[in-house]
């Protein structure tokens, strides 16, 4: 090939509200927001497929990637509606160091998971546990420790 690539630079996720999800983010792990940016015009809506784009843009840096939440001032976006097994769903997991604190940390703090932590008892990561939660938006995460 003519390149490498080199590692995942951040994972971008579309929120409703930039500061209510910074707020959450912040207070359920400790997370610190970059400076805001913002985008619009043609190049813009080209490029992301949305029609007069006009949006907000910042990183979290989580360890060696970055969080990016993007805030559409116009147009206004749905509101978030899948499922995990719908086609191109997705969803970020934060590697934690202890699991089951973090749960209860998380739960404690206003976290809302899906079902409580699960230990895989089987296959290559054997010993690994992990958890689904939502943010405000609805947007899936996933907490996991590796043993």
């Amino acid at each position: 090939m003519a390149f490498q690539v080199l590692g995942v630079h951040h994972v971008g996720v579309t929120v409703r509200d930039m500061k209510r999800s910074f707020e959450w983010y912040s207070r359920m792990f400790g997370l610190a927001p970059g400076p805001v940016s913002e985008g619009s015009g043609e190049a813009l809506s080209r490029s992301v497929q949305v029609e007069d784009a006009a949006l907000a843009f910042s990183m979290i840096m989580i360890g060696n990637t970055r969080l990016e939440f993007l805030e559409y001032h116009h147009p206004e976006g749905r509101d978030f509606d899948r499922s995990n097994g719908d086609v191109g769903s997705a969803h970020v997991c934060l590697e934690v160091s202890d699991l089951d604190a973090a749960y209860r940390d998380l739960t404690e703090k206003g976290a809302v998971f899906n079902a409580p932590p699960v230990t895989l008892d089987s296959g290559a990561l054997i010993g690994s546990k992990w958890a689904y939660l939502r943010d405000p938006d609805g947007i899936q995460l996933e907490i996991w420790e590796s043993p």
